[in-house]
C-alpha cells in the first residue's frame, strides 16, 4: 500500500503543477490575444475587454489557489507519510472526479487508495 501512497503524492504534485502552468499559459493567451479583440470591437466595445481581463484573471488565481496548491501539499504530505494528506488527498480527489476524463481517473484512484488504506489500519 505504501507504493500507491507514493504514486498518488507524485500524482498530485504533477497534477497541481499542471494546473498552474495552464493557468499561466491561458492568461499569458488572454493577455496577448484580448488588445486585438478590443480594436476590433472600436471604442464603443474596447471597455469590456478593459474588465474582463483582469477579471479573468482573478478568477484563474482563485483556481489555483483553491485545487492546485492544495494538491501539491497533499502530494508533498502523502511522500512525507503526513497522517492528514490521506484525507486532504480524498477531498481533493471528490472535487477531481467531475473533471472527465484525467481527473476522474485520478479521483478513482485516490478514493481506491483512502479505502485500502483504511481497511488495512481498522482498529480491532
Amino acid at each position: 500500500m505504501e507504493n500507491h501512497n507514493r504514486i498518488l503524492g507524485f500524482i498530485y504534485i504533477i497534477s497541481g503543477a499542471l494546473q498552474i502552468l495552464t493557468m499561466i499559459f491561458l492568461y499569458a493567451f488572454f493577455s496577448a490575444f484580448f488588445p486585438f479583440l478590443s480594436e476590433e470591437a472600436g471604442p464603443d466595445g474596447a471597455w469590456v475587454f478593459e474588465w474582463l481581463l483582469p477579471f479573468i484573471g482573478t478568477i484563474a488565481v482563485c483556481v489555483v489557489i483553491v485545487f492546485a496548491i492544495p494538491g501539491i501539499i497533499a502530494g508533498s504530505g502523502l511522500l512525507n507519510h503526513k497522517k492528514w494528506a490521506l484525507t486532504l488527498a480524498l477531498i481533493l480527489g471528490i472535487f477531481k472526479l467531475f473533471s472527465f476524463p484525467i481527473g476522474t481517473a485520478i479521483g478513482i484512484y485516490t478514493i481506491w487508495v483512502y479505502a485500502e488504506n483504511t481497511k488495512t489500519k481498522s482498529p480491532v
